[in-house]
């Protein structure tokens, strides 16, 4: 059983990538900040560490959410995904954006000075260069899983329950857009002399963070506050619980996010049979643990279809 929203793939090695990549891109825009005093390389350097920070938090994401479920967590951990994602998208809000925008500002009535716009230029170079590797990852696991369930890539990228694969994907495109965008500050500052460019490139870049980290916040919380579950999806599990040779029909049919790639079933369903009631509390038990053996389905709860109740 599977669902374009919740197809699984390597989001650790997505994460170490980007983390490596981030830090790497910090150290070369914190220099070339310091020495050049560009407005927008400072921003894209407050950018890269917020992501670098942020890559931290989604592997405690990744940790946290693939520890096993245990009787004070009945349907596992995988909940805390979206705790740290959430954590992630408030620090790119607040060390990428509103210091970007800040910084910005601040510089928007300084005056034109000299400064070494080579060294900006290469440090974007290399900048890009890797935060384009990251990206390539990324993109690479977000096609691959929606060409598989025959999704638009930035659909996938909205539905998915992998918070930490859709964190590093927004990051890494808004890290690229936001390279493209201190360049065209620095540039502009350079061919008229005037430093309001480079500011503007500031304000930009901050603003475009924060629409990337409200759009990862606003999606976390859905999955916190109970994701709505697709049709296609309820359709998959339903399918999964009709081929089982043991169930005759399936009345009711409840499931809701437990987690990444994680699922909390409950159903009715009427067995196959006609045994005694503590035959068929047996038998729902252990319908129940093969179900929990399915790759998705953290935990299972079935109960006896009324029979006045209609087939889904």
């Amino acid at each position: 059983m599977a669902d374009a929203t919740d197809h699984g793939g390597n989001s650790l090695v997505t994460v170490v990538v980007a983390l490596v990549a981030n830090a790497l891109v910090a150290l070369a825009k914190s220099v070339a900040a310091l020495l050049t005093g560009s407005a927008s390389m400072v921003a894209e350097a407050a950018h890269s560490w917020a992501d670098t920070g942020n890559e931290v938090f989604l592997l405690f994401a990744e940790r946290a959410s693939a520890r096993a479920r245990d009787e004070t967590h009945p349907r596992g951990y995988g909940r805390a995904a979206y705790v740290w994602s959430l954590v992630a998208a408030f620090g790119l809000f607040g060390a990428g954006s509103v210091v970007s925008v800040w910084h910005g500002i601040t510089q928007l009535s300084g005056e034109a000075e000299e400064t070494r716009y080579l060294v900006n230029y290469i440090v974007l170079a290399i900048a890009f260069v890797l935060e384009g590797t990251s990206l390539l990852q990324a993109t690479r696991q977000v096609v691959g899983q929606a060409r598989a369930w025959r999704m638009r890539p930035l659909k996938f990228v909205d539905r998915t329950s992998d918070s930490t694969l859709r964190a590093v994907f927004m990051e890494d495109s808004a890290a690229l857009a936001g390279l493209l965008l201190a360049a065209g500050g620095i540039a502009l500052h350079q061919a008229t002399g005037n430093p309001v460019w480079d500011a503007l490139g500031s304000i930009a870049v901050g603003l475009l963070l924060g629409v990337v980290a409200i759009f990862l916040m606003r999606r976390n919380m859905d999955y916190l506050l109970g994701e709505e579950i697709s049709p296609e999806l309820e359709e998959r599990v339903l399918d999964t619980l009709r081929r089982r040779p043991e169930i005759n029909r399936v009345s009711y049919l409840h499931v809701e996010y437990v987690g990444p790639h994680r699922f909390f079933i409950v159903a009715a369903v009427d067995l196959t049979g006609d045994d005694r009631e503590t035959d068929l509390a047996i038998r729902l038990r252990g319908l129940e643990a093969d179900l929990e053996r399915e790759e998705m389905i953290e935990d299972a709860v079935l109960t006896l279809s009324v029979p006045s109740e209609p087939t889904l």
